[in-house]
């Protein structure tokens, strides 16, 4: 395995206010790779997962110490353009949040707030391009001036992927991207994160173990803020170095 070093993260603590919510987390996200990040609830993951494009700055006592570089330029640097950031690590929310508009419009806002299409014809064929991506476009072609909100939940989350696509990003964070979907949607978005990876960096935050087992190629576990063990997705579930990890992969707590 020879993919690049994505996003590397240097010894971070993150506190809101006087609580600290991470606790010297360093790790390196490959390029191209699915990495998933585990642990129970109230552990850190969508924390960390929102550190990575600043989300975080939104809340008025969040603060972070130490170092996440995007291709070797911290994130957190004072010149860093936030907007720009959050287009280059797009986020894929837990609830899809398709905007009150039509399929059409809600895919193209960002290409054309973001200056990245001149004409009318340029929008189609983003439009077009990003609802393939999304495996999208065969379900919804013939209906796209229809809001948005006539979509089923799993066609919606597969639109707010396509809206993250449309302005070319280079890292997806999804945080539980299928945990409001059922069976078949779930299945929908597992099969769309594999085919995305060709193009993509996948962080996804999900409390379903097997998921995280079928989707990605590596995998972080967190618990009280800590990374305990990061691996080979393979490996972590198979064979965990640490005993808090098997403690929580085999049902123990959690």
């Amino acid at each position: 395995m020879d993919n690049r070093v994505k996003l590397k993260v240097g010894n971070v603590n993150f506190f809101y206010g006087s609580l600290k919510a991470l606790h010297d987390v360093s790790v390196n996200i490959r390029e191209c790779f699915v990495t998933a990040l585990i642990g129970p609830s109230g552990c850190g993951k969508s924390t960390f997962l929102r550190s990575m494009n600043r989300m975080n700055d939104l809340i008025p006592t969040a603060r972070l110490e130490g170092r996440i570089e995007l291709d070797g330029e911290d994130i957190y640097a004072s010149g860093m353009d936030v907007i720009q950031l959050r287009r280059r690590v797009g986020m894929i929310f837990q609830r899809s949040n398709p905007f009150p508009m039509s399929i059409y419009q809600n895919v193209a806002y960002g290409p054309r707030v973001n200056g990245l299409a001149k004409r009318r014809a340029d929008l189609d064929v983003i439009v077009e391009k990003t609802l393939r991506s999304a495996a999208l476009w065969d379900e919804v072609k013939d209906r796209l001036s229809k809001s948005a909100m006539s979509l089923s939940g799993g066609q919606q989350q597969r639109l707010c992927i396509a809206r993250a696509l449309a302005v070319e990003p280079e890292v997806l964070l999804m945080d539980e991207p299928a945990s409001a979907l059922d069976p078949i949607a779930t299945a929908k978005i597992e099969e769309l994160i594999y085919d995305l990876k060709k193009t993509y960096t996948i962080v996804i935050v999900t409390h379903n173990m097997q998921q995280a087992a079928r989707v990605s190629d590596e995998t972080g576990f967190f618990l009280n803020g800590r990374l305990v063990e990061f691996a080979g997705t393979k490996k972590l579930f198979t064979a965990p170095a640490q005993r808090e990890t098997e403690d929580y992969i085999t049902g123990r707590f959690g």
